[in-house]
């Protein structure tokens, strides 16, 4: 079986039309980091498994969904809650995994729409991308939300960033470990009315998680 960790906080009105659209055959984890609009609650109702993450940040939500899953679930994926990023895609991030010619796959944004990725955010997460391809030789051009791996790999990587830095810290261990890495492009809509991106939703949420990940890309 193959798992879908999704970190979420105040996502449920992306809910009732993102988790029916998950292929079958996956796990799925709702990782409910403080959420106060019913998002466990709606997630429970609509069969995923649940898991209270109290400590704030996208990080300990990520990492505390993938503690969640078990040896049997073999590949992990992550993918926002937010409803952006189509559930079909999953199969095609899990795939190379799966066969063996991947450790780590990595969704590369394309926008369907230009209002879905605000330029502040794509300005800042180029930059980023630069960084990671010039300390490690990795081909990425995207610190993406939504990737797949093996749960055994994951965990020896030992990620320890717990806020917006987790996904820049998981590429730059995964290039100086020596993994394949393989980027793809994924369509990237607009998040589900009602809801609001914690990083692209304004600049100063942009300007947190470049904080956040400077900070990893300097230590």
């Amino acid at each position: 079986m193959t798992a879908v960790v999704l970190p979420c906080r105040n996502e449920a009105p992306a809910l009732p039309d993102l988790l029916p659209r998950i292929p079958a055959g996956y796990r799925v984890i709702v990782a409910d980091n403080g959420s106060t609009d019913g998002s466990a609650d709606v997630a429970r109702a609509l069969g995923a498994e649940v898991v209270t993450v109290p400590q704030p940040g996208y990080g300990a939500a990520v990492h505390a969904g993938l503690l969640a899953t078990e040896p049997a679930d073999g590949v992990v994926c992550v993918m926002d809650a937010d409803g952006s990023f189509d559930p079909a895609d999953l199969r095609r991030v899990a795939a190379p995994v799966l066969a063996g010619d991947a450790r780590l796959v990595v969704g590369r944004r394309r926008p369907t729409v230009r209002s879905a990725w605000p330029l502040h955010a794509r300005l800042g997460n180029a930059v980023l991308a630069r960084r990671v391809r010039a300390s490690t030789g990795l081909a990425v051009h995207d610190i993406g939300p939504i990737r797949a791996a093996t749960r055994a790999d994951l965990l020896a990587l030992d990620v320890l960033d717990r806020r917006f830095g987790y996904p820049l810290e998981l590429l730059l261990r995964a290039g100086r470990a020596g993994w394949s890495v393989v980027e793809i492009d994924v369509a990237y809509h607009p998040r589900a009315a009602g809801t609001r991106s914690k990083v692209t939703g304004s600049v100063l949420g942009t300007a947190r998680a470049i904080r956040d990940m400077s900070r990893v890309a300097t230590s």
